[in-house]
């Protein structure tokens, strides 16, 4: 009896000398403009979607020469608003390529560094790439068009079928970065397979879904969180975070909308 009585005391200080618990790591998204986000996971992953760092929306005018690292580059089609300065970026840092086999393909042909860009991370509609053991990326439908041109003074040539990203952090959230599109009902399987925490939708109109596109494909993926994007970089892109939280009410209300700033970053 003495023992068991010294034991349950024990337990107490134990408790005590080992601390408070820390807060589980966070997934860092931190919005750099028009599409383009930069993902940091709890394990230390980096990675660049769609990274058209020179948008005219992103404050840091010298983000390509401060991004030391990046490990992944993401890109949901080959439009220049979302190719951005992949490749730059790419030789910078040596991150791997993340695209479908066509993108890469094209993406390759114009310097993207081949040795970074391999089978290994192409994919196209319905595949799942493994990046990491806690990282992956699945690409899924997307209701646009996807071109390419090497330079100004090259043709535009095919660059595959436009995309969705799917990225998945083991321990943290399930990301949806829609790429360009419309609403759709396929957005419904999304939601019904990766349970998505947060979606980074494309706002804007004109050439994208608009606010209240925006809102039919929240109540289709039902997301915990949206977070508007593809809006304000040009004056035909007239979508705007008010008029989709207004939009939300009607048509998704549980999903909760948090407008970034472009610079901003957020944990999730």
């Amino acid at each position: 009896m003495k023992r068991l009585v010294l034991a349950t005391l024990a337990l107490p200080m134990l408790a005590a000398a080992a601390g408070p618990k820390s807060p589980p790591a966070r997934t860092e998204v931190t919005w750099l403009g028009h599409a383009a986000f930069l993902v940091k996971t709890p394990q230390g992953a980096v990675l660049a979607v769609d990274p058209w760092l020179s948008n005219p929306a992103n404050p840091d005018k010298e983000s390509l020469q401060k991004i030391d690292r990046v490990d992944y580059i993401l890109v949901s089609h080959g439009h220049f608003d979302h190719v951005g300065e992949a490749i730059a970026l790419a030789k910078k840092t040596g991150a791997k390529l993340v695209a479908t086999f066509d993108l890469m393909q094209a993406l390759v042909s114009a310097g993207y560094p081949k040795e970074q860009a391999t089978m290994a991370t192409a994919g196209n509609v319905g595949g799942t790439i493994a990046l990491t053991p806690d990282l992956s990326v699945t690409f899924v439908p997307a209701v646009h068009s996807s071109t390419f041109k090497k330079d100004d003074a090259s043709p535009v040539e095919p660059a595959g079928s436009p995309t969705g990203l799917v990225i998945q952090v083991r321990g943290g959230p399930t990301l949806y970065h829609t790429g360009d599109t419309a609403a759709t009902s396929d957005m419904r399987l999304i939601g019904y397979e990766y349970k998505v925490d947060v979606m980074l939708a494309c706002i804007g109109g004109h050439f994208t879904m608009d606010p209240s596109g925006a809102a039919i494909a929240a109540s289709l993926v039902r997301p915990k969180v949206i977070v508007p994007m593809h809006y304000g970089t040009f004056p035909l892109l007239t979508g705007t975070p008010a008029e989709l939280d207004a939009e939300l009410k009607r048509r998704s209300p549980k999903t909760k909308m948090i407008a970034m700033k472009p610079g901003e970053t957020r944990s999730f």
